[in-house]
C-alpha cells in the first residue's frame, strides 16, 4: 500500500515521504495511529494544504521531547526479582515494569515509548531504548537483581553471577587410582578392622 508519512518512522522515512508498506502494517498501525495517510490524489492535496501545520506540530513535539530527554537519559531503574541460582528469572521483566519504575522516578513516559527488543529474563544490567519522539531516542539502564545489595554491586560494574561462580569451591572429589578395580574401595579408606589380613 502506498502511504504518505505524517511523522518520521524509523527505517521508512520522514514527513511527506511517499512509501510502500505491507497492507497489514498500514491498516493496523500507521493509519489508526495517524502516522500516515493513504497516498491518493485527495490525500496529497490535504497533506500539501496542511504541510506547514503538520511540520510545526512535529517541531513543537520534538522540542518538548528534547526538554524531557534530559530527565530520562541515562537513568537507572532497579528491579528486584526472584531468580534461580543460574540467574534465570522466574518470569521476565516487561515494558510495564520499566515504565512504572521510570514514572515513579518522575519521568513522563508511557508503554508505547519503551522499546524492549527482547524480554529481559536474566539478572544483570541491560540498556533499553526510550523513544520520546520519532526523532528523540534516549537510553536507560535496567538493573535486574535479587536484592538491593546485588543491584548496588551491578551498578558498580560487578558481574554478580560470574563472581558467585568464581568464588565457589569445587565440590567433593575423590582421589583417582588408575590401578584400582571397578568397585574396589581404596585401601586408605578402609578401617583397620575391614582391612584384609595377609594369610
Amino acid at each position: 500500500m502506498q502511504i504518505i508519512l505524517l511523522e518520521r518512522i524509523e527505517k521508512l522515512g520522514t514527513i511527506g515521504d511517499e512509501v510502500t508498506v505491507k497492507d497489514g502494517y498500514a491498516r493496523n498501525f500507521l493509519l489508526p495511529g495517524k502516522k500516515a495517510l493513504r497516498a491518493n490524489a485527495a490525500n496529497r492535496k490535504v497533506f500539501e494544504a496542511n504541510r506547514a501545520h503538520i511540520e510545526a506540530n512535529n517541531a513543537a513535539r520534538r522540542s518538548d521531547a528534547q526538554a524531557e530527554s534530559g530527565n530520562v537519559e541515562g537513568r537507572e531503574v532497579i528491579l528486584i526479582r526472584a531468580s534461580s541460582n543460574s540467574g534465570q528469572l522466574y518470569g521476565s521483566v516487561s515494558v510495564r515494569d520499566i515504565v512504572d519504575a521510570l514514572v515513579e522516578q518522575g519521568a513522563k513516559v508511557n508503554k508505547a515509548m519503551v522499546v524492549l527488543e527482547r524480554p529481559i529474563k536474566t539478572i544483570g544490567v541491560s540498556s533499553v531504548k526510550v523513544t520520546l519522539h520519532p526523532e528523540v531516542v534516549v537510553n536507560v539502564k535496567v538493573n535486574v537483581a535479587r536484592s538491593p545489595d546485588e543491584a548496588e554491586l551491578q551498578s558498580k560494574g560487578v558481574d554478580v553471577m560470574s563472581a558467585m561462580f568464581d568464588g565457589e569451591q569445587g565440590g567433593f572429589t575423590e582421589d583417582y587410582d588408575p590401578n584400582a578395580e571397578p568397585g574396589e574401595i581404596p585401601a586408605d579408606l578402609l578401617d583397620e578392622e575391614e582391612a584384609p589380613t595377609e594369610a
